[in-house]
């Protein structure tokens, strides 16, 4: 956690018993404080969010709340505000292969992939590119597919509408391989397989719901998987998309008790008993194989495995 304090501004509460041992995040995230994790986790990251004097971080995000201690936000902060669009940093775009038709990035946790109308302050990997784009006469790129907000990784974006049709059929008809990097809680077993669940996307909520296979409003959901790695109480493992449902990988895991570690949204398990601290869902976008949209030729483009989940899978080895 950072030592930096600050003079007493903004909403302050004093953590009591009824609260005791809540994630610093959930507890934020109660209707009479910041109302969602979503905008709990947004103060913390933007250094809005103080806990007993000390500006809390985006690992401290988990953290659990002792009886008495302090928690303040001050939303108006100076120098605390996200720049939009027009000031998205090009420098900090990690592109990973460019041409005539596409755009490919490697897109860092926490920043969108593309603009969100409920978080129209919030800078995006689109609104980087489209930085990046204005030097050269493009006007914006064109969305192909998208990652969440804290899942690192491979993100692709067309350069006209022709290829974003032809790389969007390519993801209709499931064509493209989607391969992901997820350190969760608990073995799966057996330690490869394949997970099949019906979802259904809850607009009010906005989570990924599982539903039963006769509802007309769900949507399959398959996905396969291997352990890569144990280490006793947590595992590393790959899991391949077959489809692309929004928060998937997040919830199926969830849903066999193999939570991943960091998640805040679909929480449910071990990590109760033994949390391990990480600031964002442990999951990240690391390989994506599918046609160029031109030429048909076969691409392969891979994202390296981010520091703080490099940092995260050495600290699991060292306390195996």
């Amino acid at each position: 956690m950072s030592r930096r304090k600050a003079a007493i501004q903004g909403d302050q509460w004093t953590v009591g018993a009824v609260d005791a041992d809540l994630r610093l995040d959930k507890f934020l995230a109660a209707a009479d404080r910041l109302a969602s994790r979503g905008r709990a986790f947004t103060a913390i990251e933007r250094g809005k969010v103080f806990l007993n004097g000390v500006e809390a971080g985006t690992s401290d995000a988990a953290r659990r709340l002792a009886d008495g201690d302090v928690v303040r936000v001050w939303m108006d902060r100076p120098g605390s505000a996200r720049p939009v669009s027009s000031a998205a940093k090009v420098h900090d775009l990690d592109i990973l292969f460019e041409d005539d038709a596409l755009i490919v990035v490697n897109k860092p946790a926490g920043l969108l992939a593309v603009p969100l109308e409920r978080r129209a302050e919030a800078t995006s990997v689109s609104d980087q590119i489209e930085a990046h784009f204005r030097s050269r006469g493009k006007r914006r790129p064109f969305v192909v597919h998208r990652i969440d907000r804290d899942t690192s990784g491979v993100v692709v974006f067309a350069k006209n509408a022709g290829a974003q049709a032809r790389l969007k059929q390519q993801f209709k008809r499931r064509e493209p391989e989607r391969v992901y990097l997820a350190a969760v809680y608990g073995e799966p077993s057996p330690a490869q397989g394949t997970w099949r669940d019906t979802l259904v996307w809850d607009r009010r909520a906005l989570i990924q719901k599982e539903t039963h296979p006769g509802d007309p409003r769900g949507k399959e959901a398959v996905a396969d998987y291997r352990v890569l790695e144990t280490f006793g109480g947590a595992s590393l493992i790959e899991v391949r998309l077959r489809t692309g449902k929004r928060n998937q990988i997040r919830l199926q895991a969830r849903l066999r008790g193999h939570t991943l570690i960091g998640e805040a949204r679909y929480v449910f398990g071990p990590e109760t008993l033994r949390p391990i601290t990480f600031g964002r869902q442990a999951l990240h976008a690391a390989r994506l194989e599918c046609l160029h949209p031109d030429t048909g030729q076969p691409l392969r483009f891979e994202a390296p495995l981010p520091a703080d989940l490099a940092d995260l899978i050495a600290r699991l080895r060292r306390q195996r």
